[in-house]
């Protein structure tokens, strides 16, 4: 990729990410600043905007921090297996165990007594979904092995990111910091091949 490039890839994911930061910092709280906006406080609303756009920064950072070290992961992993078919195995398993303990886990360790275990496989069962949903369209444009290692990117990498959030376990940080992050990583996974001066394929022929 050329650098003019990659500079272009990295500023849109920071514009992406406090984009959406921000719609989701006012869309939580929402009645709190509707009445800030009500009172005509014109002064911490725009600190409040500065501040959520600072948050989107870091999100968007983390997310590329993350792709690009996966993108690392992968190549090793296919180095180390010999086989795209093994490595996509190997991942799947590990998917597997990922949204095990999201569900479980968390609920062990943050749910109250008599608390129902519902929400937590809702919640993630909602981001394994979207990761399936953005794995099928790198797929489509792609080709079917990139399915694998883009759900895997996709769920088991987000949740490595958002787990700052996930040690919180406060619900506006956990949605304040999971949207932004499942957006630019969805851009960074879709979008890199046309940022990029070639085709990215592996030795095995898997385009990411």
């Amino acid at each position: 990729m050329k650098s003019r490039n990659w500079v272009r890839f990295f500023l849109t994911n920071l514009v992406i990410g406090a984009v959406t930061a921000v719609i989701m910092g006012f869309c939580l709280q929402w009645g709190k600043y509707a009445a800030m906006l009500s009172g005509l406080k014109i002064g911490e609303l725009a600190s409040l905007f500065v501040m959520f756009i600072g948050w989107g920064f870091i999100f968007s950072v983390i997310s590329q921090m993350g792709f690009f070290a996966y993108l690392t992961v992968h190549r090793f992993g296919l180095g180390l297996f010999k086989s795209v078919k093994l490595w996509n195995t190997a991942q799947i398993i590990l998917i597997a165990f990922a949204l095990f303990d999201l569900i479980y886990f968390r609920y062990q360790l943050f749910a109250s007594k008599n608390e129902s275990i519902y929400p937590y496989i809702i919640l993630s069962a909602v981001i394994f979904l979207f990761s399936i949903v953005i794995a099928y369209a790198k797929k489509k444009d792609t080709v079917a092995d990139a399915f694998v290692p883009a759900l895997f990117f996709m769920f088991v990498v987000s949740i490595i990111e958002w787990f700052p959030a996930l040690r919180i376990n406060e619900p506006f940080w956990l949605y304040f910091m999971l949207v932004p992050l499942l957006v630019c990583n969805a851009f960074q996974l879709i979008m890199l091949p046309r940022y990029a001066e070639s085709k990215m394929t592996t030795n095995e022929g898997v385009r990411l």
